[in-house]
């Protein structure tokens, strides 16, 4: 999978510099948005054109090296006028995951087969579409509103790849606080140690820093986009209210834990 790691493409993810052509503008378009999402919706009925090598790579450097993946999403932009996915492998890989995490949970907290339907219906619906949904729109219009360049006025972020941005950052974040927690819970965190508190509250000061560099990465890669590094900003809040949660003996594991057998039982 390693020929898919360098495109012979090279992108800052600033948008300053690139040896790339100047993307093709894309102009609004009710039709042109309906057509690709058609598109879209029928490649997920033909398995066999769907590319899972290249979506396990995307997901593999999700981890290691994110700026990988964005760079070509570029690639995309030059070779078929579109930031967003047009393959639909990854949201079916992540919808695997996101079955196994569930199995992994129901394990741990020893649900039913009903509480572990309930479940992952929950984490589907609520945790990734809705909370996604909800979270890239708002930033589709803030980066579309305010951090636009004034020379492209006339193209704008499609909000389909506002929303793979957040699969992008939702798949790291899922992986790390729905399996690897997972096995450090019965042991470690649930226990009413500050240790457990520690080790609790940074799994998710790792997944929620991961979502938010990932998030900032994919909109720094729109050369059409300027002053993204305010994207980071929450950084800043996220580690004050990690040390307020540590100093108060807040562990956020066992409460979201908790949480989720209060929602399904």
């Amino acid at each position: 999978m390693s020929n898919y790691s360098e495109r012979s493409f090279s992108f800052n993810a600033s948008g300053s510099s690139s040896p790339l052509p100047s993307p093709v503008p894309t102009y609004r378009g009710t039709n042109t948005a309906v057509a690709k999402r058609s598109k879209f919706l029928r490649r997920l009925f033909y398995v066999k054109h769907m590319d899972f090598e290249f979506a396990l790579w995307q997901m593999f450097n999700l981890f290691v090296a994110p700026q990988k993946v964005y760079r070509n999403f570029q690639y995309r932009k030059q070779t078929k006028n579109q930031f967003a996915r047009d393959d639909p492998a990854f949201l079916v890989l992540l919808g695997f995951w996101l079955i196994a995490s569930s199995i992994g949970f129901a394990v741990v907290l020893k649900l039913q087969f009903l509480s572990f339907l309930k479940f992952l219906l929950w984490v589907i619906f609520i945790d990734c579409i809705a909370v996604g949904v909800l979270i890239c729109t708002c930033l589709w219009f803030i980066t579309n509103r305010y951090l636009r360049r004034p020379s492209c006025k006339d193209q704008d972020v499609e909000w389909a790849y506002a929303f793979d941005v957040h699969l992008n950052a939702f798949f790291p974040l899922l992986i790390i606080l729905h399996i690897f927690q997972l096995f450090f819970y019965h042991i470690l965190i649930s226990q009413d140690w500050f240790i457990s508190r520690f080790v609790g509250n940074t799994f998710w000061l790792i997944a929620l820093g991961y979502y938010l560099y990932i998030t900032f990465l994919g909109y720094s890669a729109l050369p059409i986009l300027e002053n993204t590094q305010v994207l980071l900003y929450p950084l800043l809040v996220l580690f004050l209210m990690y040390i307020i949660f540590l100093a108060i003996g807040c562990n956020i594991c066992l409460h979201v834990m908790n949480f989720y057998e209060y929602r399904v039982v």
